[in-house]
């Protein structure tokens, strides 16, 4: 279209919901649109041309109903939007060409009809609109310009200017809304076309088609006020997705910015940076509007917060991202030894990647270790669209996700890899072997499952592969918090054991990494306890169904094997052991064995003069071999349950032993139905007031139950009377045999 046109296309329309000065507000659809045509060199005005449009959803809210004065019934007999739109443009055009015109323009009264009215509802109906409506003219703006002392633009209202200017009100037959505001329009423009104003219209306001991607600088001013806060993004959305939802408004070159989470993915927020104040203001009234099925919130940011998410400083992205008009999409993990060729190759000739290698952006650690991200530029939404059909295909051993992406989240992975310090790699120092702790300060026992658990480890696993197929996760691992479990040939049994900073992480990390690959074997990750953990380290089994203690003998556990506890003389506490993790501290006792304690595997913290790792003086080199037998000391768990408790006393035969004092006596039950639990158990005892905690139910070395389990009574008299009671009594049908376990 022209810069300039020689005619006027007087526009109104109203909404099913709220009008006025909340139009669009609501998402309620357009049901009625009323337009008019004035030449400006003749100062003629056209036929007014009234349609009525039927909303795909037949609702008017009674204020939409007084409004318009339209009902139900007569939309019912209207023609859709889709229909509306061509009538208007053949219409319009066919006007247009009658009076020998070459060009015309829209004008309303403010933008609300054609911003977040019309392209809005377009959009969502996948409606192309004609190219006028991406140009406009605001009667306010332009009457501003010619009386700028009637007040502020946004102060003005259609019969405040026509009061200004001496404009008589209209007949009241042509008080039919739509009818009065396009009248009322075209007597205004009409007025300041003539003398003394003599106005030519200029001041076009413009509709963008298209976002457009780009790069922005840390060192970029940002004016807070065209900033918000969109939340409640589906997490799949991207930059032009969130465009579309602000269709209508201008949206800055690369102004999208996709926030992402601790582990680096999108948190279903992003800011939004808009041109100006006023279109800003226009995208908080959409404030719970809907994208697909969810609903977005919209609320004001600053401009920091939106450097901080979509600013860079490096030149490599700036050069990067300097091809305009490119599509992003990220590429994750890949394997570590990927090459660009290797990319290129996987992508396939179907989807060329912009300038070869140069359209490549590997992203990696301050050390240069690559992370198994990547970005890739395509030069057209095809390209993109077939690189996307690779997603989840493999590249080496290793399935490769693709996504769309943006500009500001290639600034945000850059900026989170490039600025924020992470896990070393191992230390170099040799290590040093020292005896088993009766507890190791970090392993305090709780039920919070707040640990993972990796089964199926290949033999030759070592920490550093352990912290590769974490990838991301490895941020949220506690310090001293890998634990690899060893067979009682001192070998990698293929399982190991990872404390994370929250039951939210583990359950993460369970969810995201369970079944992936390591070498050439998939790991299974469960999230469990770390009282779980510690059964398992002392030797216990652990499946989906529950854990039982270490191995032992029946009817009795068996006796001490070796001794637990080192000498202090060896080496302090306070040596092994970085204050801040110290938990509560014990004194540990010697004890005498003919057998020697099992060892420790340690790697002494590493420090560095800059403290580069966050000094947390971190290592996940901690190898916790299990015991080749039962353990004899509850100095192994910081707080044992009532009855692990007593089972281990009950084992121990002689009144001098330096464990702990317990109160109870265990009974033993044997032939109980394989899918008996601890209901069931209750349910047995009835009366005997048991609590759950009371019962362990045990599982043999496959993960199945036994048919055992162990129960803890209050005391030796209530242990021997439920025996003498219930004893050889069915359970759904099997007999249950009771054995007192200190007999």
């Amino acid at each position: 279209m022209a810069s300039h046109s020689d005619t006027l296309v007087v526009f109104f329309g109203a909404t099913a919901g709220a009008n006025g000065a909340k139009l669009g507000s609501d998402e309620r659809e357009i049901i009625l649109l009323v337009w008019q045509i004035v030449d400006l060199h003749e100062k003629k005005v056209g036929k007014l041309q009234r349609r009525l449009v039927k909303p795909d959803t037949l609702e008017l809210t009674d204020q939409s109903k007084e409004d318009t004065g339209l009902s139900v019934d007569e939309l019912c007999k209207a023609e859709p939007l889709d229909k509306v739109l061509q009538q208007f443009q053949q219409s319009v055009s066919a006007e247009v060409k009658a009076l020998g015109r070459s060009s015309y323009r829209l004008c309303v009264d403010g933008p609300l009809i054609i911003r977040q009215a019309l392209h809005p509802e377009a959009s969502k109906k996948n409606l192309v609109l004609p190219e006028c409506f991406y140009s406009f003219v605001d009667v306010r703006k332009e009457f501003h310009k010619c009386c700028p002392n009637a007040g502020p633009v946004q102060d003005l209202t259609l019969p405040a200017m026509l009061e200004y200017v001496c404009i008589p009100e209209l007949p009241l037959s042509e008080q039919v809304t739509g009818v009065k505001e396009v009248r009322s329009m075209v007597q205004l423009s009409l007025h300041i076309l003539a003398d003394p104003y003599n106005h030519t219209f200029s001041c076009f306001e413009a509709v963008k088609v298209k976002f457009e991607s780009g790069a922005c600088s840390k060192t970029e001013p940002v004016d807070s006020e065209t900033v918000i806060r969109a939340r409640g993004l589906p997490w799949q959305s991207s930059d032009q997705d969130i465009a579309r939802f602000f269709k209508g408004l201008n949206i800055a070159k690369g102004g999208v910015a996709l926030c992402l989470n601790a582990q680096g993915r999108r948190n279903g927020e992003a800011l939004v940076r808009f041109i100006n104040q006023e279109h800003r203001d226009l995208a908080l009234e959409r404030h719970k509007h809907h994208m697909g099925s969810r609903y977005v919130e919209v609320y004001k940011a600053t401009g920091e917060e939106f450097l901080k998410i979509a600013g860079g400083t490096s030149n490599e992205v700036a050069q990067f991202l300097s091809k305009e008009n490119q599509v992003i999409i990220r590429m994750r993990g890949l394997p570590f030894t990927a090459s660009p060729q290797d990319v290129l190759t996987f992508l396939g000739p179907e989807s060329p990647v912009t300038d070869a290698t140069e359209g490549l952006l590997f992203v990696k650690y301050p050390d240069g270790r690559p992370t198994g991200d990547a970005f890739v530029l395509f030069s057209c939404e095809e390209y993109a669209q077939n690189a996307l059909k690779k997603h989840k295909q493999i590249l080496g051993k290793r399935y490769i996700e693709l996504f769309r992406s943006t500009a500001a989240e290639v600034q945000q992975v850059l900026n989170r890899y490039m600025s924020t310090p992470l896990i070393s790699t191992l230390p170099t120092t040799s290590m040093l072997p020292v005896p088993v702790l009766a507890t190791p300060p970090f392993l305090a026992t709780a039920s919070t499952r707040d640990c993972v658990r990796l089964r199926g480890l290949p033999y030759t696993a070592a920490i550093e592969d352990i912290l590769e197929f974490m990838g991301e996760h490895t941020i949220d691992i506690k310090p001293h918090g890998v634990h690899m479990v060893l067979n009682q040939q001192g070998r990698p049994s293929g399982d190991a054991f990872i404390q994370m900073k929250s039951a939210d992480r583990a359950f993460m990390v369970a969810q995201k990494c369970h079944k992936k690959m390591m070498k050439d074997r998939y790991v299974e990750v469960f999230q469990c306890s770390t009282e779980e953990m510690s059964f398992v380290l002392m030797g216990g089994t652990l499946n989906r169904s529950g854990l039982s203690p270490p191995p032992c003998k029946l009817p009795c556990l068996s006796p001490p094997a070796y001794a637990a506890f080192p000498s202090p003389a060896l080496l302090s506490e306070a040596a092994l052991y970085q204050s801040p993790l110290l938990s509560a501290s014990r004194t540990p006792q010697p004890t005498h064995s003919p057998h020697p304690a099992p060892t420790l595997a340690y790697y002494p913290p590493q420090h560095h003069p800059a403290q580069l790792y966050m000094n947390m003086n971190m290592n996940y080199t901690a190898y916790y071999p299990s015991p080749p037998v039962s353990p004899s000391t509850v100095g192994y768990f910081a707080a044992p349950p009532g009855s692990v408790a007593s089972a281990l006393a009950a084992q121990q035969p002689h009144a001098g032993s330096p464990m702990m004092p317990q109160h109870g006596a265990l009974v033993r039950m044997q032939g109980l139905p394989y899918n008996a639990g601890v209901k069931d158990i209750l349910g047995f005892f009835q009366g005997y007031q048991l609590q759950p905690d009371a019962i362990l139910v045990l599982y043999n070395l496959s993960g199945q139950r036994s048919g055992e389990a162990l129960v803890t009574f209050p005391s030796e008299e209530t242990a021997r009377r439920a025996v003498a009671e219930r004893s050889n009594h069915p359970l759904s049908g099997h007999p249950v045999r009771l054995l007192v376990c200190c007999d």
